[in-house]
């Protein structure tokens, strides 16, 4: 590392963006491993999370917007989950097209047994890493998102 890049903050974010797109691709080579006996991949588990940690159903757009994905991409697996009787959907009552989605119990029984296996995996993860360090890596990461959404919206 040459001293530009240990004192100038555009290389510093362009070279931590840069080592999260390799850790994505990791992380859902390892969650379609992790999950796959479940019938399940990363951006399912992923789409299944995001209903299940809603507090009450809730229509596709809302939960792209959560995951920061596109909302066709999202429609395209909560269509294939509902096929499969994941999920269902429900009427909303403040949009007659925009319909609710919520797990069924085939769908809870798959996010807990994905969430059974997760969490050994993350502890095997952890080891070694320090729960500060992990904690300000946390909230660097949560500041870039809240500037991306920030100037998605202007």
């Amino acid at each position: 590392m040459n001293a530009t890049q240990e004192t100038d903050p555009a290389e510093a974010v362009t070279t931590l963006i840069l080592e999260l797109f390799r850790l994505n691709g990791r992380l859902l080579a390892a969650g379609d491993r992790l999950v796959a006996d479940l019938g399940l991949t990363s951006a399912r588990w992923q789409v299944l999370g995001a209903i299940a940690l809603s507090p009450a159903p809730a229509p596709v757009a809302h939960l792209a917007r959560v995951m920061g994905l596109n909302r066709q991409g999202v429609q395209r697996i909560v269509n294939e989950l509902s096929h499969e009787g994941v999920v269902e959907f429900r009427d909303n009552p403040h949009h007659r097209r925009a319909r609710l989605v919520a797990l069924t119990g085939k769908g809870g029984a798959a996010y807990a047994a994905a969430a059974r296996l997760q969490r050994p995996w993350a502890q095997v993860l952890a080891e070694g890493l320090e729960v500060p360090a992990m904690r300000e890596a946390t909230r660097v990461l949560e500041a870039l998102r809240r500037r991306l959404e920030d100037e998605a919206r202007e």
